[in-house]
């Protein structure tokens, strides 16, 4: 990458995203992510379903392994290891929602037995993939070349449907959110919205992966809403800031990454932890000092 873009300052860093595809590419894709993210790490923070990213990230890593082994062997266009785990996401969301049928009592069971899956069956196939290489590397951690145009078109695909789904079902999922029980009695479909809910969740991991990477997607769907928690005063405020949190971390991210020459995945989280620290210290002295003022 040193060899074919500049990192001397912001103009050479414009002139290079104006040239060549992939870097425009990336940043346009790492803004659609920046949106659906936390759009939907809203949902699942305050369903308490956080553990549900790092079970379908690590079945993703499955079928991004099975994908990675596919290519050693033969060229199939629709098996790669982008659409393996795409495929794979979406394979563990519905699996996910089967066990929650199978064990009534103890719904979520099913999220820690298909993340050990995930991670057991990714350990085969990766080993039977030569091992850990460049590719592998990539999907891991994130890549500002790894975006090509047929993944972009794909991933602005996964924004229309899951902000239009979103938009549709933006009731059902409030209220399910908050309360399913009087979801059900007020005759919301709940397992029918829940499910249309986790496969969103598989879709918008899968998308992600290409600039956060596999291992550090939960974060960029959880801690700009842990951020915006701390702030946000109802719902809908929750959702705006914890995307303007994900967009301010996911283009400082990249642009760090792009200077430095390192996956983006570790500078985005990196900045989303220090986002997330600065406004629980802004936070903490302005509540000293309301405090201070309410004992004068």
């Amino acid at each position: 990458m040193k060899d074919t873009v500049n990192n001397k300052g912001g103009t050479y860093m414009i002139a290079d995203i104006l040239h060549f595809d992939f870097l425009r590419h990336t940043f346009l894709t790492g803004i659609l992510i920046g949106i659906i993210a936390p759009l939907l790490g809203t949902f699942l923070v305050v369903r308490r379903l956080a553990l549900l990213a790092d079970a379908l990230s690590h079945v993703t890593l499955a079928g991004i392994a099975f994908g990675l082994f596919i290519e050693k062997q033969v060229t199939i266009p629709l098996i790669t290891p982008f659409y393996g785990g795409l495929g794979a996401s979406v394979l563990g969301a519905v699996l996910i929602e089967k066990l929650r049928s199978v064990y009534t009592a103890y719904q979520e069971i099913g999220i820690p037995i298909i993340l050990s899956a995930g991670v057991g069956i990714s350990v085969i196939l990766i080993s039977l993939a030569n091992g850990f290489n460049t590719d592998l590397f990539n999907y891991l951690f994130g890549s500002v070349s790894a975006v090509s145009k047929t993944d972009f078109y794909t991933i602005i695909i996964i924004t229309i449907i899951v902000i239009a789904i979103i938009f549709l079902f933006y009731k059902e999922l409030l209220t399910l959110s908050f309360d399913e029980e009087h979801a059900v009695v007020s005759g919301i479909h709940a397992k029918r919205i829940h499910f249309i809910f986790i496969v969103l969740t598989a879709l918008v991991i899968a998308a992600s992966i290409r600039i956060v990477g596999v291992l550090l997607v939960s974060a960029l769907m959880t801690l700009p809403v842990a951020t915006a928690m701390r702030i946000a005063i109802s719902f809908k405020q929750l959702i705006i800031y914890s995307i303007l949190f994900a967009e301010t971390s996911v283009i400082i991210g990249l642009i760090t990454g792009y200077y430095l020459n390192i996956p983006p995945g570790g500078t985005i989280v990196t900045t989303a932890i220090l986002i997330l620290l600065i406004v629980l210290g802004l936070k903490h002295i302005s509540t000293k000092k309301v405090k201070g003022v309410e004992q004068l």
